[in-house]
């Protein structure tokens, strides 16, 4: 018997561990060698982000969760969203990352079906003040270098969310908020790379959260920012993490996906190609894979101009991984209970928009979830797994093919591949206005009715601002 550690057999061992590239990348990146293209995407993420935190303010668990953050009070150093004062920045991380999560609207990769702004935003912003004076550049480079390392270790992931049990919002957040948060704190790349080492003792986020529709969902990616803005100050003062953090023969990879992730999709081309550019932003406020069956509803609305009553039953198609995802257990879709039992409802969400038109924050209320005149046209939806779409396109936020068949057994059909939202679908200016203008409307204190303008004036000219407290003023 020997004492010598040996990895498992299915296990490579490559040497060195992408960490070096990470940690390399995201103590290095600087908004001053980033593509105009770049920088624009970054500012909306930040934008979305901090829109979809003034909804979250009032959702529930937020008020606990600042309540209990109040309690316990601390130095001074990070802003809380919204309700204002200053508290200990990784406090500040965890309350902001669950109200910027906490409604569901915040953005989604397609591809890798996870949010990536929610811990990198916040985590970059408190870290950033806990730093003292972050300029907007600098606000834009940490952002960019979270969102990038969570994107790309998203699509670089073989093994799906339902399978893996694991909600990669979180999971992989850890680290997208560790690049953020050290970025913004100033990290070296050696620094760094303990950071990663450190936070991947926190690194958690289950999917069961969805299926028992525990606020805890909306909750997770704030532990994620929370645990970042904890490790980095730990690095910045030597504390030694794990070295081999994803490719080790304990590392990230192995123990919790099993090993099926192609490192090269990390890699190749990282700091000159940004995975960033694919992410989507939501117009509604609900699980990004019910979006593509909200906007073939809306094709057949539109197109044939006829009330709930005359419906028999719509039938939506989906991948397997996405009919998990928001069809399931049938019951609790047919007729939710709970805001996050609706928000992950195709029939809940393909009834009211039937009903209403384009959902808002209005449609996932206490208030919402009464209506009988949605609650009775989703017992008529009947979602199934669609052979093709789910063979074309498991790994993916589902296409949805979407058949309304009449009473009088007309029936219309209609497809959609890319959600409004998707790059090759996006929304507008005038779109992104109407969603922070929104979620200004729900936020947890009356704010001024030009907070939409004045929060994207600010965050467009981010750039140029010496001092992010400009920015923070807007939305604390």
């Amino acid at each position: 018997m020997t004492s010598a550690a040996v990895a498992p057999s299915n296990v490579q061992v490559t040497t060195p561990d992408l960490v070096i590239d990470l940690s390399r990348f995201a103590a290095t990146i600087d908004a001053a060698r980033l593509d105009a293209a770049v920088i624009k995407a970054v500012k909306t993420n930040i934008l979305d982000t901090l829109s979809c935190a003034l909804a979250g303010s009032s959702a529930k668990a937020i008020d606990e969760v600042s309540g209990l953050v109040r309690e316990w009070g601390g130095a001074p150093q990070a802003d809380m969203f919204v309700f204002g004062g200053k508290f200990p920045a990784h406090h500040a991380a965890w309350v902001n990352g669950g109200m910027s999560h906490a409604r569901d609207y915040d953005d989604t990769h397609d591809g890798a079906i996870l949010h990536a702004g929610v811990t990198s935003v916040p985590a970059a912003i408190a870290a950033g003040q806990l730093r003292g004076k972050l300029s907007g550049a600098d606000l834009i480079a940490a952002v960019a270098a979270g969102l990038e390392v969570t994107c790309r270790l998203g699509v670089a992931i073989k093994v799906d969310i339902i399978e893996s049990g694991f909600i990669y919002t979180s999971l992989l957040g850890y680290f997208g908020a560790t690049a953020a948060a050290g970025r913004a704190l100033g990290l070296t790349a050696e620094e760094m790379l303990n950071a990663f080492g450190i936070v991947y003792s926190s690194v958690a986020g289950n999917h069961q959260v969805t299926r028992d529709a525990s606020l805890m969902k909306r909750l997770q990616p704030g532990l994620a920012a929370q645990a970042a803005v904890v490790a980095v100050q730990l690095a910045k003062r030597g504390i030694r993490g794990a070295q081999n953090v994803f490719e080790g023969a304990d590392g990230f990879f192995r123990v919790y996906l099993r090993g099926r992730v192609d490192r090269n999709v990390v890699t190749a081309d990282l700091g000159k190609r940004f995975e960033l550019m694919n992410l989507s932003y939501k117009p509604y406020p609900c699980c990004r894979d019910t979006h593509t069956s909200i906007d073939a509803i809306l094709q057949l609305r539109a197109r044939a101009l006829r009330p709930a009553s005359d419906i028999e039953s719509i039938r939506v198609g989906v991948t397997g991984p996405g009919y998990q995802m928001v069809c399931v257990p049938e019951p609790v879709r047919l007729a939710p209970r709970t805001i996050v039992e609706a928000q992950f409802s195709i029939p809940y969400t393909v009834a009211a928009t039937w009903i209403d038109g384009p959902l808002g924050m209005r449609h996932f209320t206490d208030e919402g979830l009464q209506r009988t005149d949605i609650l009775d046209l989703a017992s008529r939806v009947r979602p199934y797994v669609d052979a093709e779409i789910d063979r074309e396109w498991s790994r993916f936020v589902p296409p949805a093919r979407v058949t309304v068949r009449f009473r009088d057994g007309q029936t219309v059909e209609a497809r959609v591949n890319y959600a409004k939202g998707h790059p090759r679908n996006a929304m507008t200016e005038a779109e992104f206005a109407a969603k922070t203008t929104d979620c200004a409307t729900f936020a947890a204190k009356p704010l001024p009715a030009d907070m939409a303008a004045r929060l994207s004036s600010a965050v467009g000219k981010l750039e140029s601002l010496p001092d992010i407290s400009e920015l923070l003023l807007i939305v604390t």
